[in-house]
Formats: structure tokens, sequence, C-alpha cells
């Protein structure tokens, strides 16, 4: 019941083919609250990811993660790249030395996460933004963990949380990011930052490690 680095790899690989599968819906959601980018900006990232991970070869769990960090805080725009850069690189910390990874430490690994994302954007839950989403993830990645399931169940209660956490953030007024411009108008509409979140880590979870 463990996450190695070939499932981290095959991890990350799955969530390049969802952000390309899901471009244009992202793309939308952002144009009725942002600049329209979203999906573009994801999707570049997540090739270069791509990229970068068949040049280097990374030996350990950790040495992936900030490929993927590096990777994404070089070629995205916008406030996502930074944010999900950080994410994966506070991710990357936790992990550590560590050669493989099991449900408690996935679940640890989301957790350090969200702390990056909050200290760098700092939203809060209800502020209509990806911590909506990542916020209930974590939440539901640790109850997981603390049953003592692996890396597979965990990512997978991770994901369904991070769907409704992505959907309660359409009555929400935004009060970070371009969004908050719009005020009132924001209400309405489901933040794509959140609904990138739920993508990833359902790809994650399909690819995530042993049951």
């Amino acid at each position: 019941m463990v996450c190695t680095t070939q499932h981290v790899i095959a991890a990350m690989r799955a969530a390049v083919r969802a952000v390309s599968e899901n471009r244009d819906e992202l793309v939308e959601l952002d144009r009725a609250i942002g600049d329209g980018d979203h999906g573009e900006n994801m999707e570049r990232g997540f090739l270069a990811v791509d990229t970068q991970l068949r040049l280097v070869s990374p030996g350990t769990p950790a040495a992936v993660l900030k490929t993927t960090a590096t990777s994404l805080i070089s070629s995205v725009g916008g406030a996502a790249g930074p944010l999900f850069g950080t994410a994966f690189l506070r991710a990357a910390t936790a992990a550590g030395e560590r050669e493989t990874l099991d449900g408690a430490a996935v679940a640890a690994l989301l957790r350090a996460a969200l702390d990056g994302v909050t200290a760098r954007g700092r939203a809060e839950r209800g502020d209509k933004t990806m911590v909506d989403a990542l916020a209930v993830a974590v939440e539901a990645a640790e109850r997981t963990a603390d049953e003592g399931t692996g890396p597979i169940g965990v990512l997978r209660s991770a994901a369904t949380a991070a769907d409704s956490g992505a959907r309660e953030t359409i009555p929400l007024v935004a009060r970070k990011g371009r969004a908050s411009y719009l005020g009132e108008r924001s209400a309405g509409h489901l933040d794509p930052g959140a609904r990138s979140v739920a993508l990833l880590l359902h790809a994650f979870a399909e690819t995530g490690g042993d049951r």
C-alpha cells in the first residue's frame, strides 16, 4: 500500500492528460469571472511538466514533485503558476527523502500543499478560490488516512471532496483574485482554480500507487 516514484510520475502524466482534455472547460469557467486564460495556462504548464519529467528522470517522489513545481512556476502565467507551483513545492519538501509514500504520507503532502497555497495567496475557505476545493480535500484525505487506507483510497477520498468543494464555490462572491473585481456578479459561477484542483486529484487517484 505505497506510492513509488514511478507512480508519482504516472500521476503527473495523468494530470497532463486531464488538463488537456478539460482545457476548454477551464477556459470557459475562467472567461465567466476572469481573463479566460486559465485553461491555456494550465495546459501549457503541464505540458512543460511532461517534457521535464522525460528529460530529468527524477529518482524520488520529492524530485518528481519539485520538477513539477519548477515547471509550473516557470511556464504558467497569471496567479495559477505561483499557486499551483507552490503547492507542489511544499509537497516536495514534505516528501523529503522518502522513496515511497503510504496513505498517511500522501495526506501529509496534501496538507503541506494547502499550507503553501494559503500562505502564498492569502486566501481562505469561502473566498471562491482553489482553497475551497483543496481544503476539504485535505480534510477528507486525513480522515481516510487515519483509517489506515492506502494512497489510492486517500486520493479518491480527496478527489470526491474536492468535487464538492468546487461546486460550493458557485454561489459564493469572490473575495480574492480577478474575480473579486466583479463583486456580486461573480456569484453563480464555478471557480476554475477549484475545478482544476478536483481534476488533478482525480487524475492522481487513478495512478497514485498500490491499493
